[in-house]
Order: C-alpha cells, then structure tokens, then sequence
C-alpha cells in the first residue's frame, strides 16, 4: 500500500517533529553508557546512529521537498 503524497509529508512531520528528538536522546544514552569512550568512538557511534535512523523512513522523505505531483493533474493547467 503506497502512501499518499499528503500522506508522506503528514508522517515526515511527525518523525521529524516527533521521533527524531526521542531518537536523541536514545543516541545520546547509549553514547553515556558506553562510560564515555575517547572522542573518535564516541563520534563514530553518533555518525553511525545519525545515518541509522534515516534508513527506515527513507522511502517517506523520498520527494517530499517537491512540490505536489497530484495538484498539475487536478489543476488543468496543462504544464
């Protein structure tokens, strides 16, 4: 079931209003139970965290920044 393009931009809202700051914190209370590690572990953990998070939704935010490809359709404006 393919999700709508509202859809998509409804749901990046929320993962990035939402789930991205929870995401944080989690990142942030690993990295402090790890009894903080040297500055290069500890940037690889963030680095490979960042990039971890992003892979589930990817096909969310996939041409959200676009503008809406079912309102040239609807429109008449024949472009």
């Amino acid at each position: 079931m393919a999700l709508s393009y509202k859809a998509r931009r409804r749901w990046s809202l929320v993962i990035l209003l939402i789930g991205l700051p929870l995401y944080i914190v989690v990142a942030v209370t690993v990295v402090s139970l790890l009894d903080r590690p040297s500055i290069l572990v500890e940037l690889a953990v963030y680095v490979g965290l960042g990039i971890l998070w992003a892979l589930p939704f990817k096909f969310i935010f996939k041409g959200v920044g676009r503008e809406d490809p079912e309102a040239g359709k609807n429109d008449g404006a024949g472009r």
